[in-house]
């Protein structure tokens, strides 16, 4: 798993750039082995005048060609990084369930003896 983490409208940090580390690495630690690369940026939209203006967009490429990105804005980057990282948690699993799902399920429809006229009504 590749992490690129790059920042526009102000310089990035090491304690930033740990942090971002460390909240996204905890949110998809249960589906580390399906990410191939996750590309973060954040930025200061408004620069200096303040303002709900931070942004952080996650992008994370998944086996198989599927993807997940996120954005949240907020007034504060570390508010910004956690409501990224919880919804990225959370997308990515449910992306990784969408794509294993219909296997699943037409292994367990063939595991099921069927007869139409069983479940005639």
């Amino acid at each position: 798993m590749q992490l690129d983490i790059q920042s526009r409208g102000f310089s990035l940090s090491e304690a930033l750039t740990a942090y971002v580390k460390r909240r996204l690495i905890s949110a998809v630690s249960a589906h580390d082995h399906h990410i191939q690369n996750i590309r973060v940026r954040l930025s200061d939209i408004n620069g200096p005048r303040g303002g709900v203006d931070k942004c952080c967009l996650v992008h994370i490429e998944l086996a198989r060609k599927a993807a997940v990105t996120v954005r949240e804005t907020s007034a504060d980057m570390y508010a910004a990084i956690d409501m990224a990282s919880i919804r990225l948690g959370h997308s990515v699993g449910r992306r990784l369930q969408k794509t294993r799902s219909p296997k699943r399920l037409a292994k367990a429809r063939q595991a099921l003896p069927f007869n139409k006229h069983t479940y005639a009504a």
